[in-house]
């Protein structure tokens, strides 16, 4: 073969040049062919790839279709309803909301009604007129020791970090946030000034790098916490604890990607890599943890602190719920976060098969607050995967009280779920610092398509709640929503989740065997 090929191209040349010496016209084929006989030299004598190796030239067709494969499943091979990690029919649901078109469907549903794991909501004979409920209720969140609690929205910005995002991308968010009237989620990126400069409602995320709140050592920095905590926007502090995407994992921001303004919101230097640790520093116990939650309540003025985790160890967390209940502290809420993943690049296999998924860490952090005696004093968040009026419903039915939207919100920015949000490359500004892509993202346009979207999406949740037969979130128990768990068998959640009985989680002798391994187990000393 590449003996074969050799001859081809000492043939090919000897042909070239003779037509090239008897007519200057038939230049063009040598400027056409040297190109590719170059390349195909180069194929042949390079020792990386096989392939291309032993099949100069023609095997460049094998790397360049593979490129090309994600866009030629999603634009010509994949249907409505196979798309991953969001189908066509979740992404066009998106835009059309984003953009007030018509969201309606003809003909019937596109799901497998019969297939595992299908889900509904089950209306009722007794539904509400729409008309008779508030169409955008707000959670109020804040415990007995909360001074300033914050009146939420149904569905929220979750935390996306200015840098991950572009400034485009963070304007939009934060303005579509303010038209809106629900909060934006800073990410643990740090307080940029993108996150305050559009005036909305601010949710600042705390994680280990500790960003915008840090010493020069990376540790906890109260004096710039305070600082930046009792500004106005900012609303509520979440203590970050693990994402969805990478739990127990920590981040990298890479060198090459540290300006000077980024270095500045981050509170760190430039020239090396911005680590963000596995662990906390600020605190090595759940007891520990409490007093933390007693410095930031304090030094913000009295504001709302809450945690964000993807739940791993269940024992963890119950020792988190032991500490409350030994020191009498609270947190005001807990954000729970899916193991199904989120914005965050991530390793395959963190993705894949690290982190409890939603439905089931939204029905065991519910049960263990409840377990505790804790749940009135503490809101429930849920985030993951939620782009539809019934991803509210289930995630209510399942425990929660409200939701936030990362992914959802990226579509209605703009997102084509091109895949490429860890490669600077975003197509459409929105997971990009390329000054190249990021000018074609127009925060001002964007941010009437974000708040579009959460109002259309708010008032779809609360119509199948009234469909229901229920006026207000506070309702929505685990009989609202049902799934089939075979072909011929079908259990509500509230038969999938029994619910614990309050307090049971405070004596040894009451506590459900389900959980009895993990209670004994936690201990509010040590995590």
């Amino acid at each position: 073969m590449r003996k074969a090929f050799i001859w081809f191209i000492i043939g090919l040349l000897l042909l070239t040049a003779i037509l090239t010496y008897i007519n200057w016209k038939f230049v063009f084929l040598l400027v056409f062919f040297l190109p590719l006989i170059v390349m195909g030299l180069y194929d042949m004598f390079q020792s990386k790839q096989a392939i291309k190796r032993n099949f100069p030239l023609l095997g460049r067709m094998r790397y360049l279709l593979e490129g090309f494969g994600p866009e030629i499943r999603q634009y010509f091979i994949e249907n409505n309803t196979e798309g991953k990690p969001f189908s066509r029919l979740q992404r066009s649901l998106v835009y059309q909301r984003s953009k007030k078109e018509n969201e309606m469907l003809p003909f019937g549903t596109q799901l497998d009604v019969y297939d595992e794991g299908y889900q509904w909501v089950n209306h009722s004979i007794k539904a509400v007129p729409f008309g008779e409920i508030d169409q955008n209720p707000k959670v109020r969140i804040g415990s007995s020791q909360c001074t300033k609690p914050y009146m939420a929205s149904l569905l929220n910005i979750s935390a996306m970090s200015y840098g991950s995002l572009s400034k485009n991308a963070v304007l939009a968010l934060n303005a579509g946030a303010k038209q809106g009237g629900f909060y934006h989620n800073t990410g643990e990126g740090g307080l940029s000034p993108y996150h305050l400069q559009e005036g909305g409602d601010v949710v600042w995320n705390i994680g280990t790098g500790y960003f915008s709140c840090r010493d020069e050592y990376g540790n906890f920095s109260r004096e710039h916490y305070e600082k930046r905590a009792q500004l106005d926007n900012v609303k509520m502090i979440e203590i970050k604890f693990s994402q969805g995407a990478k739990p127990g994992h920590g981040g990298i921001l890479p060198k090459e990607k540290v300006t000077d303004e980024i270095a500045a919101i981050r509170l760190v230097t430039k020239g090396h890599d911005i680590i963000s640790p596995p662990r906390h520093s600020a605190f090595k116990t759940p007891l520990e943890l409490m007093d933390f939650v007693k410095i930031l309540r304090e030094g913000s003025g009295g504001k709302p602190v809450g945690m964000k985790l993807c739940v791993g160890n269940k024992s963890e967390f119950l020792s988190i719920c032991k500490a409350m209940v030994e020191t009498n502290t609270y947190l005001d809420f807990i954000t729970v976060d899916g193991g199904e993943g989120g914005t965050g690049a991530a390793p395959q296999e963190y993705s894949d098969h690290v982190g409890m998924p939603l439905r089931d860490a939204l029905a065991f952090v519910y049960d263990a607050l409840v377990g505790f005696g804790l749940k009135d004093e503490i809101k429930i968040i849920a985030s993951g995967k939620v782009v539809s009026g019934f991803d509210i419903v289930r995630a209510l039915s399942m425990g929660a009280d409200l939701c936030n939207s990362a992914r959802g919100m990226m579509f209605a920015l703009g997102c084509i779920q091109a895949l490429e949000c860890h490669a600077n490359t975003c197509p459409t500004g929105v997971a990009t610092q390329d000054p190249h892509l990021v000018k074609g993202l127009v925060p001002e346009q964007k941010s009437i398509r974000v708040a579009r979207f959460q109002h259309q999406t708010v008032h779809a949740a609360m119509e199948l709640m009234a469909s229901a037969g229920i006026d207000h979130p506070d309702k929505v128990g685990r009989d609202v929503v049902s799934m089939r768990i075979d072909k011929t068998r079908i259990r509500t959640f509230a038969e999938l989740f029994p619910e614990p009985k309050t307090g049971c989680l405070l004596q040894p002798e009451t506590v459900p065997d389900y959980l009895y391994y993990d209670w004994k187990k936690a201990s509010a000393e040590s995590f």
